[in-house]
């Protein structure tokens, strides 16, 4: 029946725009909300969080964990490290573990209250909802730290209560969210740790991916190790450097990174998908985009040891734009000469190093 059959009710006319508006409402105030609950939290958990942890934290950033990834290599006795990988790890927190971690220091009920509802919050998957059993909801605020309160208890505290005491010889732990790498001064003490951690991550809900989980022999015995044999030491990734060992002008040991190839060419592809759809925006404009996205890579990826990988990315970053600016001149290819010329009014960033020199040198 429709709406004049005079038996229904008529059918009130919907304003999407308001209903829009009104459905933005709570989300936006969740917003606020968890900001000012993450703000309370950070200020009590920064008191228990140790020195080992980097991600989401106020004064802390990927670039001080790489520096003490440094640090620790050459001035402490390291002989190998562990890479961990963590197999989905914000989709696989056990949320009621969580809530027993976050209750052992927030009594406050309405705010555990609030927690609960916030990680118990599906995903819109094509029109959709889906609702999981483990997880902490990513895209909110509040998430990062929640899921670093509970690798605190997981991992940092596990290593530094229970671990290190039954060792031999030193551990060092340096974590950035969910990536992670430990270092060991003996061999044998890093088998036994591998041998028992994924039972430990096992016991909340966590797995290690078993192919990018790996022990490998890293430091000044390794590199003086590879020397005799001819052969090349081992390297690792960690937050999208690849860790090599390698020695000064002078002779000493130190630690060489280099952008990962995977992650280099990721960016690349991104660059040139970007010149594709907007190669026929004006050309200044287009200069503008590319220089913020060099200027961005240069700052995170700029540190003294990569600069070929910085001029490797600069040089894909011209490649992609002088294809796309030639694809749309018809019968008119664009030679390097011609691109050369358009570059002398239109410069592109050179590769740049931002980060200064650690102090990661061996002493010895």
């Amino acid at each position: 029946m429709d709406e004049t059959d005079g038996l229904s009710p008529p059918i009130p006319k919907v304003d999407r725009a308001k209903v829009q508006f009104e459905a933005t409402l709570p989300a936006l105030e969740d917003k606020i909300v968890q900001k000012a609950v993450a703000e309370l939290l950070t200020a009590i958990y920064e008191q228990d969080f140790l020195n080992c942890s980097y991600g989401f934290r106020p004064g802390r950033g990927a670039q001080d964990a790489l520096d003490e990834v440094d640090r620790v290599i050459c001035r402490e006795s390291t002989s190998c490290v562990l890479e961990l990988d963590i197999t989905s790890y914000f989709d696989s927190i056990v949320r009621e573990q969580l809530m027993e971690m976050i209750e052992r220091r927030v009594s406050d009920a309405s705010i555990l209250r609030l927690i609960r509802k916030w990680i118990n919050i599906g995903v819109i998957d094509d029109g959709r909802l889906l609702v999981s059993e483990t997880g902490t909801g990513q895209g909110q605020i509040i998430s990062p730290l929640l899921a670093n309160v509970y690798l605190h208890f997981v991992l940092d505290q596990w290593i530094e209560c229970e671990v290190k005491p039954r060792l031999r010889g030193q551990v060092f732990v340096i974590r950035y969210a969910d990536d992670a790498v430990l270092c060991f001064q003996y061999r044998e003490d890093a088998e036994k740790v591998l041998q028992v951690l994924p039972k430990r991550f096992a016991r909340f809900g966590l797995t290690l991916h078993p192919d990018k989980t790996r022990l490998v022999d890293f430091g000044r015995q390794a590199l003086e190790s590879a020397d005799r044999t001819g052969t090349k030491p081992g390297t690792f990734d960690f937050l999208g450097f690849t860790h090599q060992c390698a020695r000064t002008r002078r002779g000493k040991f130190t630690v060489h990174v280099k952008t990962m190839k995977k992650r280099l060419n990721r960016s690349l592809k991104r660059v040139a998908d970007w010149c594709r759809v907007h190669r026929h925006d004006p050309v200044k404009q287009q200069q503008a985009v590319l220089n913020a996205k060099l200027r961005g890579h240069y700052q995170y990826y700029g540190r003294p040891s990569n600069y070929r990988s910085l001029r490797q990315f600069y040089r894909g970053v011209r490649h992609s734009w002088k294809k796309w600016l030639g694809r749309r001149t018809r019968g008119r290819p664009l030679t390097w000469e011609k691109y050369a010329q358009l570059l002398q009014r239109h410069p592109l960033l050179p590769p740049r190093i931002v980060r200064p020199w650690a102090s990661a040198v061996s002493p010895t």
